[in-house]
């Protein structure tokens, strides 16, 4: 079992309950920016960074690490953190679904192979490399792009 496993009802609880600290990763490659199509809540269905809530004990840098290799199947080099954003979600993938709160630290980085192979995870369903913001992108996407100059 994982050690950072909570169980889904205790899981909820905080998710209603409480900010989560997540981490976000903004993946240069090819002239762009990776993102994935969300197979859960919140947002699913939509194109978005790839992240995760962040481990109690966790180091952020680690966890940008882990969050690459887990959703993503790949080894990346941090090249800088981007800034820290706020998150409100009226749904969540919690038992329940209940609005969720993030706090998310945002991190450029790059894979550490030139060619690409990404092995997602459960949570997605497919990925691609946006080069241009055209929409329909999420809000918080949109706000990635502008406020740290992407793309």
């Amino acid at each position: 079992m994982n050690p950072n496993y909570v169980p889904d009802e205790l899981y909820a609880e905080f998710v209603a309950n409480f900010p989560m600290i997540c981490v976000d990763l903004v993946v240069e490659h090819d002239g762009g920016v990776i993102l994935a199509r969300r197979d859960i809540e919140p947002a699913k269905g939509r194109w978005f960074w790839p992240g995760g809530r962040l481990f109690k004990g966790e180091p952020l840098k680690q966890s940008v690490h882990r969050v690459a290799e887990q959703e993503l199947g790949i080894d990346v080099e941090i090249v800088d953190q981007l800034g820290v954003q706020a998150h409100f979600w009226e749904t969540s993938d919690a038992v329940g679904g209940p609005s969720r709160h993030t706090v998310n630290v945002v991190y450029r980085v790059m894979p550490v192979q030139d060619d690409l192979s990404l092995q997602l995870d459960d949570q997605h369903t497919e990925y691609r490399i946006l080069t241009n913001p055209e929409p329909p992108l999420h809000e918080y996407v949109h706000l990635y792009i502008d406020e740290y100059d992407l793309l």
